[in-house]
């Protein structure tokens, strides 16, 4: 489509001053939804124009969620195709380069790469697209020939099966797109080799989220037992492990992950170190009578949305009061939190209760989030979703 064909969604009075400071998103109760913007394709590209019709930005456009115009371009006549994308992947790719010798880290982080909606991981060979909008779902074609163009991968695997894209008006879909993946895959991360398994586990395979801080709790980790919970593929249970670990056990409810876990253990010499366990987590703590000098807990997300802050709060006080039970005196716990609809000073204070309704103590030596490579956009708090405590208990 040719710019001057290009549609036009035209914004509210005033709704375009907080555009100025370069937020990404446009709200529906900021566009004037009349007939035509409803009208309007799925992901679609737009030129946005304030209330007096003067064009803006260049954005997707969805009528249906919340969140209806994801910025793509700070020009309203910027031409989105294979190769504009490609010159953002570039940019991307330039910086994780910096950060990392080898290609395991998370090309595109959406808005904190000013890809909105759009997150890529790269797993050596294996690029994992996962298009969470219906703005990058549509864009996919030019997504994919940019990723072609700047990595050469040998394979392609689309991943689109979040829960975001429900919200976006799109099926779930996951297939190779390009190339052949038929198992697991090898992740290199802090010098030791685990798997993922792009296609069947959870979110793209693999969390490079918390490269740091595994390599944070590894460090107390030396002649230590570590209970490793939600250990999905062995990341901090194996890290541990080579760092020094006289035990340690690893928790989870899937077989797949587990599988894996133990594959990893093996590939890095460390199977005699390593167990690991199917069980539902808080089933497994409420049982357990032993003690871990390190205990960490990386649960998948308790708050989905706001209306689930109360529950998602009350469930993270439970953890770390069954984690404080299980963690030795002066040992270690770690507890993180990927929900970014849980602040962290909700979470810090639903941690310390739980830690005080264990009749415990403690003292946080480190809060952290995640890794460089899933950079934060400014105007975006929300991007920086990931938060950990790293707690010294008493």
């Amino acid at each position: 489509m040719t710019i001057t064909k290009r549609p036009r969604l035209r914004l509210k009075p005033g709704a375009h001053k907080r555009l100025r400071t370069g937020h990404p998103w446009i709200y529906s109760n900021e566009v004037a939804m009349d007939p035509a913007a409803k009208a309007l394709a799925l992901g679609g590209v737009v030129t946005v124009e304030d209330a007096g019709g003067t064009p803006l930005l260049t954005a997707h456009f969805n009528p249906k969620p919340l969140i209806s115009a994801r910025i793509l371009d700070a020009a309203p006549d910027a031409v989105i195709d294979a190769s504009w994308f490609a010159a953002r992947l570039k940019a991307a790719l330039s910086l994780r380069e910096k950060l990392y010798a080898a290609p395991y880290y998370r090309w595109v982080h959406a808005e904190g790469d000013n890809l909105p909606g759009l997150v890529i991981d790269r797993c050596g060979d294996v690029v994992v697209i996962q298009p969470n909008t219906a703005g990058m779902d549509a864009s996919l074609p030019d997504i994919v020939a940019a990723v072609e163009q700047t990595a050469k991968p040998k394979a392609i695997i689309l991943r689109g099966d979040s829960s975001y894209r429900t919200l976006e008006g799109l099926a779930e879909t996951t297939k190779v797109i390009s190339g052949e993946v038929t198992g697991s895959v090898e992740i290199i991360e802090n010098k030791l080799t685990f798997f993922a398994d792009p296609l069947g586990g959870q979110k793209t395979g693999w969390f490079f989220d918390q490269r740091d801080n595994r390599a944070f709790v590894s460090a107390f980790a030396k002649g230590a037992r570590v209970l490793d919970l939600y250990t999905h593929t062995g990341g901090f249970a194996v890290a541990c492990a080579a760092a020094g670990a006289v035990r340690t056990l690893g928790v989870d409810g899937s077989a797949l992950a587990l599988e894996l876990a133990g594959k990893a253990a093996a590939k890095n010499n460390l199977a005699k170190s390593c167990a690991f366990q199917r069980a539902d987590v808080f089933e497994f703590l409420g049982a357990c009578k032993d003690k871990f000098d390190v205990v960490v807990a990386d649960p998948p997300a308790f708050v989905k949305s706001r209306k689930d802050l109360k529950p998602g709060l009350q469930g993270y006080r439970k953890l770390s009061r069954l984690c404080a039970g299980v963690t030795a005196p002066g040992g270690i716990l770690f507890i993180a939190s990927c929900s970014h609809n849980a602040p962290l000073p909700e979470f810090t204070e639903a941690v310390a209760r739980g830690i005080a309704d264990a009749g415990r103590s403690g003292r946080i030596l480190r809060t952290s989030g995640a890794a460089a490579d899933h950079p934060v956009h400014l105007q975006l708090p929300e991007s920086a979703y990931l938060k950990a405590l790293t707690i010294a208990l008493d």
